[in-house]
Parts: structure tokens; C-alpha cells; sequence
């Protein structure tokens, strides 16, 4: 990933998995996290915000929730 620092990387790779497979996540996870300075309240936090957003995307999903005017139709900003 070019330009992200190691945290960003580990980071957006917990993101992934934590979004697309959370019952892998485990201990080698939270290693790899640890491992580029995150500690456990920051652990903590990334894990509630990633799991958050995933909760309010599929609560907008399943009631069917329009997405906003100003993104593109692959969720990006619009123009960005």
C-alpha cells in the first residue's frame, strides 16, 4: 500500500479481515497490531470504530437506505 505507514497498513489489513471474515480474528491479530505500536486501547478503539461502521452500513443496506448524491456508485466522493 503505497504511501501508508506501517500502522496504516496493519491497520487497514485488520480492517478487512475483522469486516470480511471476524471470526478468523484472534490472537496473531492482535500481535500484528501490537507490533507496530498500537496498545491495547488502541486496539480497542480501531476494533469499535471498524466494527461500528460495519454495523450502520448494514443496517443502511438491509432497510434499503439511498446512498448520498455526492458519492460515485462505488462509494467513493464524488470528483475525488
Amino acid at each position: 500500500m503505497a504511501g501508508l505507514d506501517d500502522i496504516d497498513v496493519a491497520l487497514c489489513e485488520y480492517t478487512e479481515k475483522l469486516t470480511r471474515a471476524p471470526s478468523s480474528v484472534g490472537p496473531d491479530d492482535m500481535a500484528a497490531l501490537r507490533v507496530v505500536g498500537l496498545d491495547d486501547q488502541g486496539i480497542s478503539s480501531a476494533t469499535q470504530v471498524v466494527a461500528y461502521f460495519n454495523y450502520i452500513n448494514r443496517i443502511a443496506e438491509g432497510l434499503g437506505v439511498a446512498k448520498e448524491d455526492w458519492l460515485d456508485h462505488d462509494g467513493t466522493h464524488a470528483g475525488a
